[in-house]
């Protein structure tokens, strides 16, 4: 018990310069709340000091910091671990925490940032209800994990379309807003690519609306196996879809104590979008349309064609907006030009 009257339990440590990614800390947790620049910091603090929970941001643990962040585990072996990610940073996040098919994961849990601390500073309250009830703890602890739970299907809800499984329209914007201030630093490109089937209403008007819908999930599943595990692909709304193509970034930027960034200049700027974006669209369009649906007649070959537009950062803008406007009208040039086809900005494929 410390002289405040508080115990380790309500104690919380941020690492890294994180003001932007975890909101209302300071007022939230008051007292209870310490924060530190860098992981190297980080080791003498959790040996001098207990806490109940450390979130740790991933731009903390990039390069060698993975051994920092396990030494940081060993010397605080009673917090629980948080790993405070970008969207772009997720699967990095996800590789990183401790799961039954992941033990020797070093994190216990991950945040998409930003997080605020208004809505994650009920945990340690609730964990000396808990604590105070001994007779209530079984209880009081189910509670917790129903919330939790509640909490994780909202969280789900707010960020996947329900339909295909695939991310919806929020969460396309925001990632891709937060991958393309990313990639500026790293003078890298980024590609987005949006679709729709065509004449997709005539599907719903001559098959009916379940039909309809499994035209949908079936191109969900053939965009997926066509594009790599770490692109985002999302429904726009009604037939009308977007992926994002990054290439994961290098290890070679480096942040200050006050968030400032420096990029690699050795880095070369692309002016265009990769190659590999490019000949994934192609291939989608391709599988599309040899894909065999009996929902859609005998055969059911031939009768599925997507158009699209892609555009490109830095090349065709440098803003969520601009990109969307861009592929966007690619994409209505495509539908003009004859249908089933992807249209690059001011030229066609």
């Amino acid at each position: 018990m410390r002289a405040d009257g508080l115990t380790y339990r309500d104690n919380v440590l941020l690492v890294g310069a994180g003001s932007a990614a975890f909101l209302n800390a300071e007022r939230s947790f008051g007292s209870r709340f310490r924060k530190c620049a860098c992981l190297e910091e980080a080791g003498p603090i959790v040996l001098e000091e207990n806490f109940a929970t450390i979130y740790v941001l991933m731009s903390s643990v990039r390069g060698a910091g993975e051994e920092d962040l396990l030494s940081l585990r060993l010397g605080g072996a009673m917090a629980k671990i948080v790993l405070l990610a970008q969207m772009y940073e997720e699967p990095e996040a996800i590789r990183m925490v401790r799961t039954i098919s992941n033990p020797k994961g070093i994190a216990d849990d991950y945040l998409i940032c930003p997080v605020n601390g208004n809505l994650v500073q009920v945990e340690p309250q609730a964990v000396g209800v808990v604590e105070k009830k001994e007779t209530q703890r079984a209880d009081a602890s189910g509670e917790i994990e129903e919330l939790k739970a509640r909490i994780c299907q909202l969280e789900l809800l707010a960020m996947q379309d329900d339909l295909t499984g695939l991310k919806n329209r929020r969460y396309i914007r925001e990632f891709l807003h937060q991958v393309i201030e990313r990639a500026k630093l790293e003078d890298i490109s980024v590609s987005l690519v949006m679709f729709d089937i065509d004449n997709f209403k005539q599907y719903n008007d001559r098959f009916g609306h379940a039909v309809g819908d499994n035209v949908l999930k079936q191109a969900a599943v053939m965009m997926k196996r066509c594009c790599r595990g770490h692109d985002v692909i999302g429904r726009i709304g009604g037939d009308e879809f977007a992926v994002i193509f990054w290439e994961k970034f290098s290890t070679n930027v480096k942040e200050s104590h006050n968030e400032s960034r420096t990029p690699d200049r050795r880095q070369k700027k692309v002016s265009g979008p990769p190659d590999e974006a490019v000949a994934i669209c192609e291939r989608f369009r391709r599988a599309i349309t040899l894909s065999r649906l009996s929902s859609l007649g005998v055969s059911g070959q031939g009768e599925l064609t997507v158009s699209g537009g892609l555009a490109s950062y830095p090349r065709d803008g440098d803003s969520v907006e601009k990109l969307l406007e861009e592929a966007d009208k690619a994409m209505l040039e495509a539908k003009a030009g004859g249908k089933n086809r992807i249209y690059l900005v001011g030229k066609q494929r």
